[in-house]
C-alpha cells in the first residue's frame, strides 16, 4: 500500500523510463540487437499470416489460431520495441501518463490474450489427437472464430478496470520507472495513494487469465500424452507428437519466462534480472515463434514453396 501524499510533494504527469544503460557504446549494441529482432519478428510472423491467408491448404483450425497468435506477436512487440529504440537512440526516455497507461493496457491485454489463445490451441490439439473422429464436428469454423474472438474481447475488457484505477492514482515522485516499458509493479510503486483495491483486482484478473488457461493447457497435454503412449507403433507416436511439439515448445517458453519474471525477488539487486526475463517474453519469444512453428512444419514449407513458385512465374 502506497503512502498518502504530502503537501510538499509535486504531483507528476510524466515518467522517465530508465531502460538498460547510459553507456553510449552499449546502447548502440542494444539498439542494433533490438532492431534486428523487431524486423525479424514482424517479417516472420507477417509471413506466416500471409501464407495462411493465401494458401487454402492451410485453412484449418490449427493455422487459424496460428494466424491470431502471429498477429498478436506483431502488435505485442510493436507496442514496446519502437518506443524502446527511440529511447536508446535519441534519448527520449520521458513518457506522458496517458502514453504510459496506453502502453501498459495494450501490453496487459495482449499478454492475457496470448494465454487464452495458447489454451485454445491446446484444445485444438487435444481434439485432433484424442478425439480424431469427432474433430471436424467439434472444431467447426464457427467454434474457431468464437474461441479466438472471445479470447481477444475478454482480455481487453478484463484489463480495462485496472487501467481505470491506475488513471485515478496520484503520483508524487520520483517519476523514474526502472524498466524499459510501463509495467504494473514499477508503476504502482511510484504512487503515493492507496493502491490496495487496485492491486487486489489486478491480482485476481491476472490470475484468471494466466492460471486458468495454464491449467487447461496442462490437462490437455496430460490427455494428449496418455493417448500418444497408447499408440502401438513408434512411427505413429512420433507423428502424433510432432503435431503438437511446436505448440508445447511455445507454451513452455512463454509461461517459463512469465513465471520467472513475476516470481523473481523484488529487491533492488534483482531489478536488472527482472528486466532480462521481461526481454525474453516481450522480444525473444515473439521472435522465435515463427521459427518454432515453421522449422519442422511441412505444411508451412510446402505453402512457402507454392507461394515462391507463383511469384517466380509472375516475374518471368
Amino acid at each position: 500500500m502506497a503512502s498518502p501524499p504530502r503537501e510538499n510533494q509535486t504531483v507528476i504527469v510524466e515518467f522517465v523510463l530508465l531502460g538498460f544503460s547510459t553507456i553510449w557504446q552499449l546502447n548502440i549494441a542494444l539498439f542494433t540487437t533490438f532492431l534486428a529482432s523487431y524486423i525479424f519478428t514482424v517479417t516472420g510472423n507477417g509471413l506466416i499470416v500471409l501464407l495462411v491467408v493465401l494458401d487454402h491448404h492451410l485453412h484449418i483450425p490449427m493455422y487459424f489460431f496460428l494466424v491470431n497468435l502471429s498477429f498478436l506477436e506483431i502488435g505485442y512487440t510493436s507496442n514496446i520495441i519502437p518506443r524502446m529504440l527511440a529511447s536508446i537512440l535519441a534519448g527520449q526516455k520521458t513518457m506522458s501518463m496517458a502514453s504510459c497507461l496506453t502502453q501498459f493496457y495494450l501490453f496487459g491485454s495482449l499478454a492475457a490474450t496470448e494465454c487464452l489463445l495458447l489454451a485454445a490451441m491446446s484444445y485444438d490439439r487435444y481434439l485432433a489427437i484424442c478425439q480424431p473422429l469427432r474433430y471436424t464436428v467439434l472444431m467447426k469454423g464457427q467454434v474457431c472464430v468464437g474461441l479466438a474472438a472471445s479470447s481477444w474481447l475478454a482480455c481487453f475488457l478484463l484489463t480495462a478496470p485496472t487501467i481505470v484505477l491506475l488513471s485515478r492514482l496520484t503520483f508524487c515522485g520520483p517519476n523514474e520507472i526502472d524498466h524499459f516499458f510501463c509495467d504494473f509493479t514499477p508503476l504502482v510503486r511510484l504512487s503515493c495513494t492507496d493502491t490496495s483495491l487496485m492491486e487486489t483486482i489486478a491480482f485476481a484478473t491476472s490470475s484468471a487469465v494466466t492460471l486458468v488457461p495454464f491449467l487447461l493447457i496442462t490437462a490437455s497435454y496430460a490427455c494428449i500424452l496418455t493417448t500418444i503412449l497408447r499408440i502401438p507403433s513408434g512411427a505413429g507416436r512420433r507423428k502424433a507428437f510432432s503435431t503438437c511439439s511446436s505448440h508445447f515448445t511455445v507454451v513452455t517458453m512463454f509461461y517459463g519466462t512469465l513465471i520467472a519474471t513475476y516470481l523473481a525477488p523484488s529487491a533492488h539487486s534483482s531489478r536488472f534480472l527482472r528486466k532480462v526475463f521481461a526481454l525474453l517474453y516481450t522480444i525473444l519469444t515473439p521472435m522465435f515463434n515463427p521459427i518454432i512453428y515453421s522449422l519442422r512444419n511441412r505444411d508451412i514449407h510446402e505453402a512457402l514453396k507454392r507461394y515462391l513458385s507463383r511469384k517466380t512465374v509472375l516475374f518471368q
